[in-house]
């Protein structure tokens, strides 16, 4: 991949300091989708570290995950599962509780969402600490699954978050921070 396009992309990509509170540097990719190329050319680095690896279903984190994860998903001629908040979801679901920095959170997917043995390709926008993802790992494989890997469009390496991740499979960063 040239340097020069991911230059692109990374320049699309707006530091707004102190959002959402003091202290964070928050990186808004919103410039990026509204560049028809620029989205395309994400989607494709996100996509194709895991083409011809048998993805059947594609796991989208809420709610930024959705607008990569869909993408993804018809990219790899696989299916959509969404990820959810507690509380979400209007059928039966699993669920796994995490730790916040102060507090907990919770994530669910409907319990016939994947069936064992699913090669699953779990996608958002931003690793961080990780939370999260290991969040919809460990969901994903309590439901039987198969975690073929992780695509996110940025990774923050300074939290470290892909040490939480990468015993459940390829972890895979367009741009680094």
């Amino acid at each position: 991949m040239p340097d020069s396009l991911l230059a692109q992309l990374r320049a699309l990509i707006k530091d707004v300091p102190d959002f959402p509170k003091p202290g964070i540097v928050f990186r808004d990719f919103t410039p990026l989708l509204a560049d028809p190329g620029a989205l395309a050319l994400a989607v494709e680095l996100m996509t194709n570290p895991f083409r011809g690896k048998g993805i059947q279903v594609v796991a989208g984190a809420e709610s930024r995950g959705f607008i990569f994860g869909t993408a993804v998903a018809q990219s790899l001629s696989a299916g959509f599962v969404p990820v959810r908040k507690a509380g979400k979801l209007p059928r039966k679901v699993h669920g796994v509780t995490y730790a916040l920095e102060y507090g907990t959170d919770r994530v669910e997917m409907h319990s016939d969402a994947v069936r064992p043995g699913t090669r699953v390709l779990i996608v958002d926008d931003l690793l961080a600490t990780g939370g999260t993802l290991a969040a919809c790992c460990q969901l994903l494989s309590q439901a039987g699954a198969t975690i073929a890997g992780i695509s996110v469009l940025i990774e923050l390496q300074s939290l470290d978050g892909r040490s939480r991740v990468k015993s459940f499979g390829d972890v895979h960063s367009v741009i680094r921070y």
